[in-house]
């Protein structure tokens, strides 16, 4: 069993910064792509960004590229999700997710454990 813990959200102004962690247990943690989705009041879970299990590939939703950076730290069990220049629009729950693989896909499909989410409030 797989659990994920989202931590790091709250109520930021629009142009500032947050960052989201996603804390893992179990051992198997490191042999999975990881992703970041959002879902925002009345609209569907939406990708926003994944990762490879060794970092070293990524991947973003076209809004929020340039803006924010995922990374992993594997001997921490942690995905992080750097988030600046926030927008308004950027007002979401966010979920991470363990990949089914090493890489990941962009649809929630492909993924088969996620975390509670963390709010993420954007005042503009």
């Amino acid at each position: 069993q797989v659990q994920l813990v989202e931590s790091g959200g709250g109520l930021v102004q629009a142009g500032g910064s947050l960052r989201l962690s996603c804390a893992a247990s179990g051992r198997t943690f490191g042999s999975h792509g990881m992703g970041w989705f959002r879902q925002a009041p009345g609209k569907e879970r939406e990708f926003v960004a994944a990762i490879s299990w060794t970092g070293g590939s990524t991947d973003y939703a076209d809004s929020v590229k340039g803006r924010f950076t995922i990374s992993r730290d594997n001997a921490r069990n942690t995905v992080y999700l750097q988030m600046n220049s926030l927008k308004a629009e950027d007002t979401a729950a966010y979920y991470c997710a363990r990949s089914q693989g090493v890489t990941w896909s962009r649809g929630q499909y492909g993924y088969d454990y996620w975390g509670q989410g963390t709010q993420v409030t954007v005042s503009s």
